[in-house]
């Protein structure tokens, strides 16, 4: 990541949504699973789903844009996370209307791009966190002067 890391509560924020859209995401897998595995009655449980990643993508989006700014992070998890709620209002449309030959593959790429911006937050170190030197910066600090 370029330039300081973000404040801890933006950060914490964001983390907090994005692991929520990660789990949401994953459970509308499983229930697409057991709708095709047979059970039927799930298929209204993975609409119930459907609506609600999308309003945990508008709260995650929010949350992208506070770690922006003011949060002194950078700007792209605001833009995916945008991009994400378009992704999966169309997702919505495309299940209610019965398109499956692109609801699938969008699903399964929308839980990609969950699953990575949840890596990314989990990693980042907010601001305040103690830097691990590097091998190079560990190395000069131990030659003598």
């Amino acid at each position: 990541m370029d330039g300081p890391p973000p404040r801890p509560w933006t950060l914490w924020l964001f983390r907090g949504t994005v692991t929520l859209e990660a789990v949401l995401a994953m459970t509308q897998a499983a229930l697409a699973g057991g709708f095709l595995a047979g059970n039927y009655g799930l298929l209204d449980m993975h609409a119930m789903g459907g609506s609600a990643t999308g309003i945990a993508a508008v709260v995650q989006t929010v949350a992208a844009v506070l770690l922006w700014r003011p949060g002194g992070g950078p700007g792209w998890p605001a833009l995916a996370s945008g991009t994400l709620f378009a992704a999966e209002a169309a997702q919505i449309a495309l299940g209610y209307g019965r398109v499956l030959a692109v609801h699938v593959p969008l699903g399964t790429s929308i839980i990609a791009c969950v699953i990575l911006m949840l890596v990314w937050a989990w990693r980042t170190p907010s601001a305040g966190t103690p830097r691990k030197p590097t091998e190079a910066e560990t190395a000069r600090a131990e030659q003598p002067s």
